[in-house]
């Protein structure tokens, strides 16, 4: 069941040790990690002269406020098991090695910072408990929380500390500030749902937060948890010559996904809520970094905590996990409304990753810096694309202006210009560039080998490699290795020489998650792809997915061949919920509806986690009898849908077919 909604918990990755070869016989390429060549050092010292100078306010405002911090960096399920470590970055000190980049080097000095902070007065955050921050604001009577982390364990964590330190109150209220699940999987570990429901506790979310929990995602949820391998680094060991964070934040946690449904929800800017004593005001921006987003301003404190709008970092228009594009125009229009209403007045700006920014001058510099930035991204990729450039034209013609680079926060440590600017041209125009050589190109593996043969063989092509790499220009031996791994993924020197390649600029990429994804391509190329632990298994996040959502899912599993085009049709019965619902198998599609069918083969009647046992465990169907579930009808039929019900995807190669 975990990966029906693998793409909800794409962020809750648990890192896991790479394993060593255990002997590389004499005349096989050499499959270890290697050093930065002398084309990265030389790299490395161009992007350390490029870079802006430093005030060194990043530095004290990541510092700043600091009260304690967890005695134990290990934090641990109920059974013993570490889910977080907050010192696996430990080794992020003094310069910055030639292996990584030296931007993100500093970016990561001024992130790997965990514990308790004041940020105000009555307001305080823990952050390095997870890949998000946690933030606590003190009522007359308790705490209100803003976005409870990913799990139940570093949830309780955090709070245990802000307890410890700040003497022990009651949680009077919980804000998801959007539909993320780092920024609300950690509920249960800080609130109990009774006192919710006895309206003890108010959970605060922004409008249609629980249908944005799982609706982007979904439907491709098994694509998305597969390619977050990628970019979080799954699999990679934290170190010089591995993972560097995700550039807005550590990593995610492993631990117990929960939710609780929101009590109250805020539909439009300029809402406010008296919580406890304390007023807030809100700021819609669903649409820029999730479908359903709000930002908090608390005028008694003069603080405003921009969610996800404004973080550390240029922020991802379309992550490469994967996900719906997002609108950069609205997300500047957004930034512009905060500096508008907020600018002039909040003393703060907080984030739900990163470090604060103090003084309303820095804070108002902050909004208009990242507003510019993602206005020009936006602007200068439509005009590039109105003059008739390409995608791939317009990510290698754009560059930051240096008045935009030279603020920290707008640099490329999560988002880059190159992939935002791609995703901007796709927002618009979709994939298709509007050559008709790209209209219907050969499979990537006819293509490959008909390149090799083009190019004089696998001998001619490494020959290639080799003097491209000896120049230092990767991008050209990976586009040569990648046709050739491609159409022979067993030639080992092609496999060697690739992942050398992917190396060498992962500890050129200053974007965190680009390292990550580059790094574990050359970790699966030298080691073979090793399916990773994700994190995705929630019966709070199963059970705030629609019926109906889950059918049509399913339904992009159903492979009617294997039904010889017979037309069938079932209702399945769930008590549990009170629902009844409808499927009608077409002879070439399976359509669900939430409305019993007349006529049916079978019904099935069950709670609806043995009905998605079915569907998506594929469980034997006389082990779920036993479980409960009843059976009226052609039992034949029925087994004919389910085994023409594909399983759900456990992984698949990337980097070769």
């Amino acid at each position: 069941m975990s990966q029906t909604v693998g793409g909800l918990a794409a962020f809750a990755l648990l890192l896991t040790t790479t394993s060593a070869l255990a002997g590389t016989p004499a005349n096989a390429p050499d499959m270890t990690p290697k050093p930065a060549s002398q084309a990265t050092v030389a790299a490395q010292r161009a992007a350390s002269a490029a870079l802006p100078a430093d005030n060194g306010n990043d530095a004290e405002f990541s510092t700043r406020g600091f009260i304690a911090t967890r005695a134990d960096p290990v934090i641990r399920s109920a059974d013993g098991r570490p889910v977080w470590n907050m010192a696996a970055f430990d080794f992020v000190k003094g310069a910055p090695p030639s292996t990584v980049n030296p931007s993100l080097w500093r970016e990561m000095t001024n992130l790997n910072k965990h514990g308790l902070f004041q940020v105000s007065d009555g307001v305080w955050q823990v952050r390095g408990f997870d890949l998000s921050n946690m933030t606590i604001i003190k009522g007359n009577t308790g705490w209100i929380l803003i976005d409870p982390l990913t799990t139940r364990e570093t949830a309780a964590a955090a709070l245990e500390l802000v307890n410890q330190q700040l003497g022990p109150r009651p949680v009077v209220a919980v804000i998801y500030s959007h539909s993320h699940v780092d920024h609300f999987g950690g509920v249960r570990g800080v609130v109990n749902e009774a006192d919710v429901k006895a309206g003890k506790v108010a959970i605060i979310a922004p409008a249609h937060f629980t249908e944005e929990t799982s609706s982007e995602s979904v439907m491709a949820g098994a694509a998305m948890a597969r390619r977050a391998n990628y970019q979080f680094g799954v699999g990679l060991q934290p170190g010089a010559q591995g993972q560097m964070g995700s550039g807005i934040g550590m990593a995610g946690a492993a631990g117990e996904i929960t939710l609780i449904e929101p009590t109250d929800t805020i539909s439009h800017t300029g809402e406010t809520r008296s919580i406890d004593g304390v007023q807030l005001e809100f700021q819609i921006v669903s649409g820029s970094e999730a479908p359903a987003e709000l930002n908090v301003f608390i005028p008694g404190q003069k603080v405003f905590l921009s969610a996800e709008m404004s973080t550390c970092s240029l922020h991802n228009i379309l992550t490469p996990r994967g996900a719906k594009v997002r609108d950069a125009h609205a997300w500047a229009g957004f930034l512009d409304e905060a500096l508008q209403l907020y600018g002039g007045r909040a003393e703060v700006d907080i984030s739900s990753h990163c470090w604060p920014v103090f003084g309303q001058a820095n804070v108002a510099k902050m909004l208009a810096g990242q507003r510019d930035n993602y206005r020009y991204l936006h602007d200068q990729t439509v005009r590039l694309m109105n003059q008739g450039e390409t995608p791939t034209e317009i990510a290698e013609d754009l560059k930051q202006p240096e008045a935009l680079a030279a603020q920290w926060y707008n640099h490329g440590y999560y988002g880059t210009y190159s992939h935002n600017s791609k995703a901007i041209y796709q927002f618009y125009l979709g994939w298709y560039d509007a050559n008709p050589a790209n209209l219907n190109p050969l499979p990537v593996v006819p293509r490959a080998k008909k390149y090799v043969a083009a190019m004089g063989g696998p001998k001619k092509v490494l020959a290639l490699a080799r003097s491209a790499m000896a120049e230092g220009d990767y991008r050209w031996s990976v586009e040569l290795l990648n046709q050739l791994v491609f159409a022979d993924p067993a030639n080992k020197d092609a496999r060697a020489l690739l992942a050398d390649s992917f190396e060498q600029l992962g500890y050129q990429s200053e974007s965190g998650i680009w390292r990550n994804q580059y790094l574990t391509a050359a970790n699966e190329l030298r080691n073979g792809y090793q399916p990773q632990r994700i994190n995705t298994q929630s019966a709070d996040m199963i059970a705030a997915v629609p019926t109906s959502l889950l059918l049509d899912s399913a339904a992009t599993r159903f492979d009617p061949a294997k039904l010889g085009g017979r037309k069938l049709a079932f209702n399945l019965i769930m008590p549990d919920r009170n629902e009844t619902a409808g499927v009608e198998l077409t002879g070439t599609t399976m359509i669900g509806r939430m409305t019993p069918l007349g006529t049916v083969n079978a019904t099935i009647t069950a709670p609806r986690r043995l009905i998605l046992g079915l569907l998506f465990l594929k469980m034997p169907l006389d082990q779920l009898e036993a479980a409960g579930l009843k059976v009226e009808g052609d039992r034949d039929a029925l087994k004919a849908w389910l085994d023409a019900v594909d399983p759900v995807s456990s992984g698949f190669n990337i980097i070769e077919p």
